[in-house]
């Protein structure tokens, strides 16, 4: 799925997604994780992983 259609579906604008994508997000609302997860029918725990350090 293309960033275009995930921000479509979601209702996050591009620059939002493109924020989280490239890791430059400090944060993510609640919100915005429920849609996206919503959208790509999976979870928060399938989405991160954990790095040591």
């Amino acid at each position: 799925m293309t960033l275009t259609e995930l921000s479509r579906q979601t209702g996050i604008t591009m620059a939002n997604l493109s924020i989280l994508k490239t890791n430059k997000a400090k944060a993510i609302r609640f919100t915005t994780l429920t849609a996206i997860c919503d959208v790509l029918d999976t979870t928060p725990a399938q989405l991160f992983t954990i790095r040591p350090g």
